[in-house]
């Protein structure tokens, strides 16, 4: 075979080889974006999965634009800026006063009582150690509130000189990425309204955020808990 030929034949192997290695980069960058877009779609919180839907129409945005599939690519870059004012929202929602309420509701209140129900599982991962509403007296139920839809409930008691003991304070899997509770501890004024000074937290809580919030840790006769003093807040 002449010299020529061969050369030639192996120059055109190897531009195939570099193709195909090519084309195996960018068929792996477009299964990642769709493996974690679809990935996204899993998320029960809000915020992470706008965050993760974002990353994903990135890649995506890249994929599409390296194999020139023009409606694929423009369709991403449209969803890129829908996520953007989502999470740009959702940020500035997070600390918001404003965004949420708290609803006194009686003990024995219906709504409170599906709420319990609805998110049985759930609660018992997170407090292990809850079982039932208090009903001692001085004990009230709270419902958290965003907009028209239900975020948490938070249950306390009375624990004498002034002390508030919180046996739950749960919030939904969709509000997690956000800070209710600092708005019920810090602004809403719903333990100075009644009196208490401190606020202990419930000790068997697991993953506790409390730190966050400025609490401090503490120990009751059941356990590491935390707690926060109001006239030092």
């Amino acid at each position: 075979m002449p010299a020529n030929l061969w050369d030639g034949g192996r120059t055109a192997a190897a531009a195939d080889v570099d193709s195909l290695r090519r084309m195996d980069a960018l068929d792996l960058l477009g299964w990642a974006g769709s493996a974690l877009l679809i990935f996204s779609l899993l998320q029960a919180r809000v915020l992470r999965f706008r965050v993760l839907n974002l990353s994903a129409c990135v890649v995506l945005v890249v994929f599409n634009f390296l194999i020139e599939v023009w409606p694929m690519f423009a369709m991403n870059i449209v969803l890129c800026g829908i996520n953007l004012f989502f999470i740009r929202r959702l940020l500035r929602e997070r600390h918001d006063p404003t965004a949420y309420e708290v609803l006194e509701v009686g003990r024995s209140d219906a709504y409170l009582r599906h709420m319990l129900r609805q998110h049985g599982n759930d609660i018992a991962t997170f407090f292990p150690e809850f079982d039932k509403v208090p009903d001692e007296p001085g004990a009230a139920a709270y419902l958290v509130l965003h907009g028209d839809e239900t975020v948490g409930v938070v249950l306390i008691r009375d624990a004498g000189d002034g002390v508030a003991q919180v046996e739950l304070d749960y919030v939904t899997p969709r509000f997690r990425d956000f800070s209710p509770g600092e708005f019920v501890y810090r602004r809403s004024g719903l333990f100075l309204d009644r009196g208490f000074r401190r606020v202990v937290t419930p000790p068997a809580m697991v993953a506790p955020y409390y730190a966050s919030l400025g609490f401090t840790p503490v120990s009751t006769p059941e356990g590491e808990a935390y707690a926060l003093d109001f006239a030092a807040a």
